[in-house]
């Protein structure tokens, strides 16, 4: 087994990076087991969070192209997790809205990634895994700000 560099994992830009790397392939992994991707889980969530959205608003929110949004929700409505209405107030604006079904995957798959976090963060307690939340959200919600 080859051991990291000290003066590499001394980086903490690198021990982020391969600690998201290794968090990510093991939530993949998990959800493909269901046949899904992140983005699937991505786009269920913000239907959960904010009920039916444009595909439009979708993309802007969780920074996909417009183009791969439509592929996932395609995705989606044919496993009966989402299904799409036109605007009545504009034709060429399509809702995606959560269905019973895909808010039950979206349980599924969230629970799936509950045990993963559990996997990788066995060697902290509750206080530390809250601390590391709460220091993980500001830096992201500082990335965010950034991005604009």
């Amino acid at each position: 087994m080859t051991k990291t560099p000290p003066r590499l994992a001394a980086l903490t830009p690198y021990l982020l990076s391969r600690t998201g790397k290794a968090v990510r392939g093991r939530v993949a992994s998990r959800l493909a087991l269901r046949g899904v991707r992140m983005w699937h889980m991505a786009i269920l969530d913000a239907l959960a969070d904010s009920g039916p959205r444009s595909q439009r608003d979708l993309a802007a929110t969780l920074a996909i192209d417009p183009s791969d949004v439509t592929k996932v929700l395609d995705e989606l409505v044919s496993a009966g997790h989402v299904e799409r209405t036109r605007d009545p107030r504009d034709r060429r604006r399509i809702h995606a809205k959560l269905t019973p079904a895909g808010s039950d995957a979206l349980a599924d798959l969230t629970t799936e990634v509950s045990a993963v976090e559990d996997e990788v963060l066995a060697p902290l307690d509750a206080a530390e895994r809250a601390q590391l939340h709460t220091l993980l959200t500001r830096v992201f919600l500082h990335i965010e700000d950034a991005r604009g």
